[in-house]
């Protein structure tokens, strides 16, 4: 417990050394005053190095074929009670078509980590993407090998988010049987090297995870200087091996993501959709602890269930309405940024803390 938790905040914040002790020694704090004071310190970080604006992100889920084993994760290959499904590129234009309507710049195209996955039909998508709207575009498709993903950067794709999930190795292993932590790494590295701005993240709450483990994710996130960072729970999906396992902790899930911020500073962070199905209230919570990004899901309807990463992922995401958006943040003094949201890292980008009037 720590009695001195804003001394320990100013220090990490003005750049001194991040151990994993003192880190840990946070997240394990279970005082309200300290919370409070942790909340407190990370929205105020946020406001400083991001401004009051809320960007945000247009996702499309177009294909939930997964040859991932993922043993958290409802796609991973061997749940074979999820229908697959892979939508067109008319279906997937009509989706961006929608969500640039509402004045979203930026697209998230996601799926599984599909191996028969097409590159060439998805490079001349993103073309189009990028001809039609104009708007910025984030891939989300796992790891691919380095000549095809900057094809799809030739090709005008802006951003990658592919999260670590844990930075530790041997429960990396655990998590993702046949899977290679080493080639994770391999690719975010390459990204970074194809001038990609890229993403990562991880899940609180796993089971076995501890909060040194966390303290050490945070510590990666940092030393990889990420663009993006997102924090969500772990949610226990029916048709998994981690079916009987507990869900992660808002709370914890609240701390990192808090911590996360004080430790990255100017890294774009959502407030996930993971958490509002955990606790809906915490999701806007989210957004006064560090968060400055919400994802909205333009999947078409009739399969937006059927991206069943983790049970209850769909639940209340209705229609998507400027208004509601605009009126939730100025319920907490914010504003909706209806700007690119480009990194804060990339040379020459200036802080965008601006209202665009409907």
């Amino acid at each position: 417990m720590f009695n001195d938790i804003e001394s320990k905040l100013n220090s990490i914040s003005e750049g001194g050394s991040l151990d994993r002790e003192t880190l840990a020694a946070i997240l394990s704090t279970e005082d309200g005053a300290s919370k409070n004071i942790l909340y407190r310190y990370a929205d105020k970080t946020r406001a400083a190095h991001m401004g009051d604006g809320i960007t945000l992100r247009g996702i499309v889920e177009f294909s939930n074929v997964c040859a991932g084993t993922c043993v958290y994760c409802g796609l991973n290959r061997y749940n074979t009670k999820l229908k697959r499904y892979d939508l067109e590129s008319e279906r997937i234009l009509a989706s961006v078509a929608e969500l640039a309507a509402h004045k979203i710049k930026t697209v998230v195209l996601q799926s599984g980590e599909n191996h028969t996955f097409d590159g060439i039909w998805f490079g001349e998508l993103i073309s189009e993407i990028k001809d039609k709207f104009g708007i910025r575009i984030t891939l989300s498709v796992g790891e691919k090998p380095y000549d095809v993903i900057k094809h799809w950067k030739d090709k005008g794709a802006d951003r990658y988010l592919l999260k670590i999930e844990t930075s530790n190795k041997n429960f990396y292993d655990y998590l993702h049987p046949g899977m290679s932590f080493e080639n994770r790494l391999r690719t975010l590295k390459d990204l970074k090297e194809l001038g990609y701005q890229v993403g990562s993240g991880i899940i609180v709450g796993l089971f076995g995870q501890t909060t040194k483990m966390l303290a050490d994710d945070i510590i990666f996130l940092k030393e990889n200087d990420f663009d993006m960072v997102a924090i969500g729970p772990f949610i226990p999906h029916v048709n998994t091996d981690c079916a009987g396992h507990r869900a992660g902790s808002a709370e914890m899930t609240l701390k990192t993501l808090a911590l996360a911020r004080v430790v990255t500073k100017n890294a774009h962070m959502p407030s996930t959709t993971a958490l509002g199905v955990i606790d809906s209230e915490t999701k806007i919570k989210a957004l006064s602890s560090g968060a400055n990004v919400i994802m909205v899901n333009f999947t078409p309807e009739r399969v937006k269930d059927l991206y069943s990463i983790y049970d209850g992922k769909s639940a209340g995401s209705g229609k998507f309405s400027n208004y509601s958006m605009e009126k939730m943040a100025a319920g907490i003094k914010r504003h909706i940024d209806y700007s690119e949201g480009d990194s804060l890292k990339a040379p020459g980008v200036e802080r965008v803390d601006t209202i665009v009037k409907r």
